[in-house]
């Protein structure tokens, strides 16, 4: 295929005719061309359906099932949009969340429906497809000959992609069929994605990670999409053996989960080749690598935006890469002032951090960022003096080496200096029994801020068996003021349906949280004790007596 296609439903129609596998779950196969007509059928009900006075928006709201990715075909061919709904929302957030979307229809199945009852997202009863339902599966065959919808451009809108939420309110991002095929483009050669890869998608359909980096690359290459209906990390080893499988995706957390899970002689006896992912740590990456033989990919970007930072191989494990082009910068948000080379230490460390740190931004991306659904203050945000603003901060180095150093809210003032929480994550994340964690900011009863920790550790760990104060003693890229005052401990802690830590809402608990905290009460080198009801209503009080309880949401 030489010319270069401008929507998905072109790659999709560019698969007729291949009878190689395309998509595979564990009880079935389909070659491309079976997916091609089969999302052709699909295309045919959703015309057949389609009320011409609402917006051509369609809810799908599954597992990681063959029929999410049938109904994408669908969608692609009819130019429908696709909203993606998280199934771990619930109750009145979801049904404001949904609602706001304005979905004709909902393509879902038994457990979906059970999610959604009782709420009033706007779509009545028989406007819901049971995908598992006897009447789904009696519906007379309709398969016209595959083609796209004359209305179908570029320009079509494809998706609404709920951002993940993990620091507030998610909004939807708007995503064209025709972004979605220059990110398919971009990622098939960034992540090296081949006819003959085996790409098993363990990531969640309605989440941008599986879309943009897995589905869309597979079906412009023909690789086969490999599907486990929800990700489980003591399952991913067997999924990749069963299917043979070369190339997936991850975030941060779930790499965790992998890597927690008991190392095995014939760990590196897979298939697995390569990955994609975000948030991982570097030695996170390299304990991948030498378990599963895998080489991970690290990239930067989000629903709304990709392709600013491309990758380096060769530089420092840490960074993201370097700039795609010259108007990818890190600059003071106040002043718009591009910021100073961070000059770091032995370790790493940033020795200029109130200089060198800043948002990164693209002023030269308004114009690629397509907005939020009905979302105009979020748009605002976003897009300011003509720039794309990510809301993440980084550094470069005198080298010109990108650095990811945290969202807008990672930085932690204790006093009068700034702590990054995104160094003190990935200190913990080293300790083998650490699955994941988290840190942020927690008010001090007299003035500025304390670091705090959630820690997330397998079944079988105490905290005290963690040998925390001793750890932290020996990382020697940890500064003196970075250490957590306070370390919740759970076996599970909240998570985003895309496997992301909710770190508002853990921010917003603080050490009042049902699971056990300890703090470190005192100076010095840094020893934990277990937080009782009397500390804490004294901490209270202290809050009370220094005019600051209402700090304390």
């Amino acid at each position: 295929m030489s010319e270069r296609r401008e929507t998905i439903a072109d790659l999709l129609l560019d698969r007729l005719g291949d009878h190689r596998p395309g998509l595979r779950s564990r009880e079935r196969t389909w070659t491309w061309d079976e997916v091609v007509r089969d999302s052709a059928a699909r295309a045919g009900l959703l015309r057949r359906l389609r009320d011409e006075d609402r917006p051509f928006h369609v809810g799908i709201l599954l597992d990681n099932v063959p029929e999410f990715i049938l109904w994408l075909g669908a969608a692609a061919l009819s130019g429908a949009t696709v909203v993606g709904i998280n199934p771990t929302r619930r109750g009145a957030y979801l049904e404001e969340e949904v609602r706001n979307t304005d979905l004709q229809l909902v393509v879902t199945d038994a457990a979906g429906l059970e999610i959604l009852d009782g709420l009033d997202i706007g779509v009545a009863r028989d406007r819901f497809l049971l995908v598992d339902s006897a009447e789904y599966a009696e519906r007379p065959p309709n398969r016209p000959e595959p083609a796209k919808d004359p209305s179908v451009t570029a320009a079509t809108r494809m998706l609404l992609l709920f951002t993940s939420g993990t620091t507030g309110a998610s909004k939807a991002a708007i995503c064209s069929q025709g972004r979605l095929v220059g990110l398919a483009y971009q990622n098939t050669a960034k992540y090296r994605i081949g006819r003959d890869d085996v790409c098993y998608c363990c990531m969640p359909l309605f989440h941008g990670n599986a879309l943009m980096a897995l589905w869309a690359p597979a079906l412009l290459a023909g690789s086969c999409v490999v599907l486990t209906p929800k990700f489980t990390a003591s399952r991913f080893l067997a999924d990749v053996r069963h299917y043979g499988a070369t190339y997936f995706t991850y975030v941060g957390k779930a790499l965790g989960y992998i890597l927690g899970q008991p190392e095995r002689p014939d760990d590196a006896d897979n298939t697995l080749t390569h990955g994609f992912g975000t948030e991982a740590s570097p030695e996170d990456q390299a304990e991948f690598k030498r378990r599963f033989a895998a080489t991970l990919y690290e990239g930067y970007g989000s629903s709304e935006g990709a392709g600013m930072i491309n990758q380096a191989p060769d530089g420092p494990p840490a960074a993201l890469g370097v700039p795609a082009h010259a108007g990818v910068r890190v600059v003071n948000p106040e002043t718009r002032e591009t910021c100073p080379p961070a000059k770091l230490d032995e370790h790493g460390r940033v020795l200029n951090a109130e200089l060198a740190i800043g948002e990164i931004v693209n002023t030269e991306g308004a114009a690629k960022f397509e907005g939020y659904y009905k979302n105009p203050a979020a748009n605002a945000e976003r897009v300011r003096h003509g720039w794309y603003w990510t809301g993440d901060l980084g550094y470069v180095d005198p080298a010109g080496y990108f650095y990811f150093a945290g969202r807008s809210g990672d930085w932690i003032r204790v006093d009068g200096e700034n702590i990054s929480a995104l160094l003190t994550e990935r200190i913990l994340r080293r300790h083998p029994d650490v699955v994941a964690a988290g840190v942020f900011a927690v008010p001090d009863p007299r003035s500025g801020d304390q670091v705090m920790a959630a820690v997330e550790i397998p079944e079988r760990m105490s905290f005290e068996g963690l040998g925390l104060p001793d750890f932290l003693a020996a990382q020697e890229d940890l500064g003196a003021k970075g250490a957590p005052r306070y370390i919740r401990v759970s076996h599970q802690l909240p998570t985003t349906g895309s496997n992301k830590l909710r770190k508002k809402e853990m921010q917003a608990d603080g050490w009042r949280t049902a699971d056990d905290v300890y703090w470190w009460a005192g100076r010095g080198e840094p020893s934990y004790e277990l937080m009782t009801a009397a500390d804490k209503e004294s901490l209270r009080e202290q809050f009370a007596a220094n005019g600051r309880l209402r700090f304390l949401p």
